[in-house]
């Protein structure tokens, strides 16, 4: 895995197109969620792209926004986390939030961060320190709860 950490400004059209491409297929498409995706809050987020290869091709393999404290929260934000379907079940889930984590607390000393996360996940989120702060509840057909980190 390449991993790579942009800003908004600093991320190329292809990059972009790769991010909202793969945003679109895991919550839109296999989710079947219907929201505004989106959202602008990318302007302001720092994006951590991992990318793989696929046939010598460079391909998004996962993904992350981290949004800083204030921006959505008044924790830092991690959102919009996924893995492509070709890449779920071999650690690369975990390689993401651990550097997400690492990125996030290194930028923001001392804050908290925040999640939305599905419900079913709860576990593998509580696998790197977050702790359910909500009772579940629907977000676009899917039940999340809000999970926090110290």
């Amino acid at each position: 895995m390449n991993w790579q950490w942009q800003g908004f400004a600093q991320l190329s059209g292809a990059d972009l197109y790769a991010v909202l491409a793969a945003r679109a297929q895991v919550f839109v498409l296999e989710q079947k969620c219907l929201y505004l995706d989106i959202d602008g809050l990318d302007p302001v987020a720092q994006h951590l792209l991992g990318w793989g290869m696929v046939d010598g091709r460079r391909c998004l393999a996962a993904y992350l926004r981290c949004l800083p404290p204030g921006a959505k929260f008044t924790e830092i934000t991690l959102g919009r986390v996924l893995t492509t379907s070709a890449n779920r079940g071999v650690g690369v889930g975990r390689e993401l939030m651990d550097n997400g984590i690492a990125y996030a607390q290194q930028q923001h000393p001392g804050h908290k961060i925040r999640i939305s996360a599905q419900a079913y996940l709860e576990r593998f989120y509580a696998g790197f320190g977050f702790e359910a702060v909500s009772a579940p509840y629907d977000d676009d057909g899917i039940l999340h709860i809000d999970m926090l980190r110290g």
